[in-house]
């Protein structure tokens, strides 16, 4: 089982610090079989002692050079990182990322051997299409990705589901996830509003492997709830 959290813009490196401490001593009394991982933002990266892996929300394909706003390779060696989220919606959607250079990002990164978590997912429009719709616009998000790459992980993130604390019907996630376990053998997450109340049907669907959380994540306790329910029967 995977859970990540993603801090997106929320946090500093001071309550970063104290929310590692805690979910510390939650995973240490409690010692789930359950891989955790946290992605803050740039500011709060530091090098933590925790039992969760700690990775980035982005980075520049570049080991660094004159690229404003953004770090590379050579700021995430600092801390050891070696874990990254791309095609996230939001990197597509609001800051225009398109699928050429998310597919340049990930042949990067996956050259530098990081574990990538790969985000996909489709729009309220396309959501309210037609399947075939559905899996030809998801299937264009898979373009220059490597399937087979062996620190692959993919989160299936509908567009209209994320922040919003609407989540996919159960039904249309299994299919999804049918669909992509289909073209891989990775590691299949789900995102788009995760919550304590939900999480437990959430990974009990056929190829689910966990789930990638935003918005309840973001406080540790909610978290660790979560964490304990996706270990419990």
């Amino acid at each position: 089982m995977i859970l990540a959290a993603n801090f997106k813009t929320n946090h500093t490196r001071k309550s970063t610090k104290e929310y590692i401490e805690r979910l510390n001593n939650f995973l240490n009394s409690k010692n789930p079989d359950t891989d955790i991982f946290i992605f803050p933002p740039f500011t709060a990266l530091d090098n933590y002692k925790s039992k969760a892996t700690i990775g980035v929300q982005n980075a520049y394909p570049a080991e660094k050079g004159s690229f404003t706003g953004e770090i590379g390779l050579e700021q995430l060696n600092e801390f050891n990182i070696k874990t990254i989220i791309i095609g996230h919606s939001e990197r597509r959607h609001i800051l225009g990322e398109n699928q050429e250079f998310i597919a340049k990002k990930f042949q990067f990164f996956k050259e530098n051997n990081f574990t990538i978590f790969y985000c996909i997912g489709e729009t309220i429009e396309v959501r309210e299409s037609s399947k075939e719709l559905i899996f030809s616009y998801l299937d264009m998000q898979l373009e220059g990705i490597d399937l087979d790459y062996e620190n692959l992980i993919i989160a299936y993130e509908p567009v209209w589901a994320i922040g919003t604390g609407k989540s996919a019907k159960y039904e249309d996630i299994k299919e999804v996830l049918e669909f992509l376990r289909s073209k891989t053998k990775a590691p299949l997450l789900y995102g788009g509003s995760v919550k304590p109340s939900n999480i437990k049907e959430i990974i009990s669907i056929s190829n689910c492997d966990g789930a990638l959380i935003g918005t309840a994540s973001w406080n540790v306790d909610s978290f660790c709830e979560m964490v304990d329910l996706s270990t419990k029967n």
